[in-house]
């Protein structure tokens, strides 16, 4: 954790110490690195206005509460990827998006979570929904076309937040890993067996292991993606 104390015997002026102003910006930034390197949830009010040599206070000055700052950090986040070109096909455009969301994503532990249970602000949504909105009623959804959005962005972020959770606990994950992976000779419970050996397959290679949570998201993507594409050809029938 990062050092929570306030620095003593700070002059009143931080021109006269020698050090940079305290702007918004300059606040958000370092609660981002706070997250990149604790997570959104494991920083405090009081660390970071260390982060920025001030107090408390000024925090709540410039920015507000926690919570208003945890909200700028989101914010910035989802201004971090690039949006794919709108004249893709709608999967493609899709699988693009959340191939660069993930990667941002992952950089900064819990921020998936914060989006799959209190969702994106407005301001820093509006430009992927927009467009994702516009290449889903373009491909023939319709009226559907805003809960389609909302389920594909719900699962990939609900993924992402499996993935934080999961990283921090990699000798756990290991020995529940090897447990399942002790049932794949086990030709009486087949189904069982089969489970066993794919568990095993998936982590007792260290490079597809390393490799799994990448492959596990784009897999169940398009999965999703097969569905909604079969929704799309019911939608077109009636």
């Amino acid at each position: 954790m990062v050092d929570s104390a306030a620095v003593p015997g700070r002059p009143r002026s931080r021109d006269a110490a020698g050090l940079p102003a305290v702007t918004p910006e300059r606040i958000v930034s370092a609660a981002l690195e706070l997250t990149a390197q604790h997570g959104l949830g494991s920083w405090t009010l009081r660390q970071l206005a260390a982060a920025v040599q001030a107090y408390p206070a000024v925090v709540y000055h410039h920015v507000g509460d926690r919570e208003a700052v945890v909200s700028a950090v989101v914010d910035r986040v989802l201004g971090m990827y690039p949006l794919p070109p709108e004249d893709l096909h709608w999967r493609e455009w899709f699988q693009r998006l959340f191939q660069e969301l993930r990667a941002v994503l992952i950089r900064y532990p819990g921020v998936a979570r914060r989006l799959a249970v209190c969702g994106p602000t407005v301001s820093a949504a509006a430009p992927t929904v927009d467009r994702g909105m516009r290449v889903l009623q373009a491909a023939g959804f319709g009226d559907e076309s805003a809960p389609v959005y909302r389920f594909l962005s719900n699962v990939a972020c609900l993924l992402v937040s499996i993935e934080d959770e999961q990283r921090p606990h990699p000798d756990a994950v290991a020995r529940i890993s090897e447990a399942w992976s002790e049932y794949r000779d086990q030709p009486e419970r087949p189904g069982l067996a089969a489970m066993g050996a794919s568990v095993y397959e998936e982590t007792a290679d260290p490079l597809r292991r390393a490799s799994y949570f990448a492959g596990f998201f784009d897999y169940s993507m398009q999965r999703c993606l097969d569905g909604v594409a079969a929704r799309l050809g019911a939608i077109s029938r009636r």
